[in-house]
């Protein structure tokens, strides 16, 4: 729970220069990449070639988002190639806990995610399926969106969930994360935290790194004091 990792998003990256963009992070603990169809959402990003190419020059792991339908078809695929972690949404799913397994047979964490929305309860049984638990704080499809606090309650119950539970499971949240929102999710239970335009923003995207990952360490820390 203490530990805090910061996994910046590219979608607010130079897609020009996606190589160059992936050395700046270098000190990040992942690289969140967002892969949209424009079905699931209304956005259309980048598919599994684009993926396995940022996966053979990035300097630090890969954590995939599937925005995507038909999660159980596609997802295995992106653990196939070799990536940390795989995170696939709980609404694109008709069978979450045979996926979640596939995943982590294939070599990847599985990852489940759930929109803003979408209640926590139904999933709480399969905690232990899951090497994270990703609750999104602005409606998944577009970078640079305002922090929904609306959600805090739901990262709150999560997490009295997985530590009651003992499970090893992170809490991620996407969407809105700055240098103030971190306190408040940290504060609520999530540790690891994806952050676009806060990051990719600053002139210097690896001290905004530091600077999200101290001011959500040390909430953290207070947290479990």
């Amino acid at each position: 729970m203490t530990q805090c990792c910061i996994n910046p998003s590219i979608l607010s990256a130079d897609f020009v220069n996606l190589e160059a963009e992936l050395q700046r992070i270098s000190n990040a603990d992942a690289v969140h990449v967002d892969v949209m169809d424009n079905h699931f959402v209304p956005n259309l990003t980048i598919g599994l070639p684009v993926v396995q190419r940022i996966q053979a020059v990035s300097p630090v792991p890969l954590d995939a988002h599937l925005m995507i339908a038909d999660a159980d078809r596609w997802a295995p695929g992106f653990a196939d190639a070799g990536l940390a972690s795989v995170t696939f949404h709980a609404e694109a799913s008709i069978a979450p806990i045979k996926l979640a397994r596939e995943l982590r047979s294939r070599g990847s964490k599985a990852g489940m995610a759930l929109r803003p929305a979408t209640p926590v309860e139904p999933y709480l049984d399969m905690l232990t399926e899951l090497d994270m638990l990703l609750i999104m704080t602005v409606e998944p499809g577009f970078g640079g969106q305002a922090f929904l606090d609306i959600t805090l309650p739901k990262i709150r119950r999560a997490r009295a969930a997985v530590d009651g539970s003992g499970a090893d499971v992170a809490i991620q949240v996407d969407g809105g994360i700055t240098e103030e929102t971190i306190e408040r999710a940290a504060e609520a239970g999530a540790n690891v935290f994806v952050a676009g335009s806060a990051v990719y923003g600053a002139e210097d995207p690896a001290a905004a790194i530091d600077l999200l990952r101290t001011r959500g360490a040390r909430t953290l820390r207070a947290a479990t004091e």
